[in-house]
């Protein structure tokens, strides 16, 4: 059931990367909160299951976020189709795992690409909306932020990448009235974390984090706490609550990191993984095909 008095009653929000995943979670959770979804990916088909399964007006939109032409289309044609977004989530990510010096530079990039660059081309493309509407931008992003782990080099790049980034921005659009959040989260029980169970070397690291860290989260659970921040505006917000505490201490975290790689990686060969999970194969086949 929606809810019926709602701060996000009536209002446009999009979502990036929505065609299955916490993309999806989220938009079902600000649908049931009486929000108008927009939501972006890059698989129509799965698209067109969300939309259809939301309880609120939900339009989709088949569209690379690394394409700056095609993303101000989209953001013209949400404004004029739902009306100016108050909300944006900034979700479309991928990953792929593996030594840095086996990577398939090509595969590298695209991560970066997706997750940091794509975050910022969905920024520029809804900021006219959200300046409008005094709306507010959340960034998805991830322990990772904090915490780099071996292995996982392009990932932890981007994510690092997209929290400095939002801080910048944040400042900048105070004035303006534009709220800016970030939301750091840990493991979630989706297809990119179930197909990096598959692989030994995503299964070697999650095994050898502390146990809190290991825990698997369900999607349900953080979109949640995210669709909450997205009510209140949060400048950040940590999903599980004990990832705050990690802000503490992360200045020793590297230190940390490397005197257990060595001691746990120098016993096996690992391999690199290729794009993690359905959406990330999405991605790095657009990237072929452009």
């Amino acid at each position: 059931m929606i809810h019926q008095q709602h701060v996000l009653q009536g209002r446009a929000a999009v979502v990036t990367g929505a065609a299955r995943g916490l993309g999806e979670g989220i938009a079902r959770c600000l649908a049931l909160r009486g929000a108008r979804i927009a939501l972006l990916g890059l698989e129509e088909s799965a698209l067109i299951r969300v939309a259809a399964s939301l309880p609120t007006t939900a339009k989709h939109w088949a569209v690379d976020v690394t394409d700056d032409d095609a993303m101000r289309r989209v953001a013209d044609e949400v404004r004029q189709s739902l009306g100016s977004p108050s909300v944006v989530v900034a979700n479309a990510g991928i990953a792929e795992g593996g030594p840095f010096s086996e990577s398939d530079p090509a595969l590298w990039r695209r991560v970066i690409e997706v997750n940091l660059i794509g975050s910022a081309i969905t920024l520029r493309a809804f900021l006219p909306s959200l300046i409008a509407t005094h709306g507010y931008y959340l960034q998805i992003a991830s322990m990772a932020s904090m915490a780099a782990a071996p292995m996982m080099s392009a990932y932890c790049a981007s994510k690092a990448g997209v929290e400095s980034y939002v801080h910048a921005v944040r400042a900048e659009l105070v004035p303006q009235g534009v709220g800016v959040g970030i939301a750091y989260l840990n493991w979630m029980d989706t297809d990119m974390i179930r197909d990096a169970d598959q692989h030994a070397v995503l299964r070697e690291l999650r095994a050898h984090m502390p146990k809190p860290a290991r825990k698997i989260y369900p999607v349900d659970f953080v979109a949640t706490r995210l669709a909450a921040a997205v009510e209140r505006r949060s400048s950040a917000v940590y999903v599980p609550a004990w990832l705050r505490s990690v802000q503490v201490v992360r200045a020793g975290l590297p230190g940390m990191v490397a005197r257990s790689a060595r001691r746990e990686l120098a016993r096996s060969s690992f391999t690199a993984t290729g794009p993690l999970g359905a959406g990330g194969r999405a991605a790095a086949e657009r990237s072929d095909a452009m």
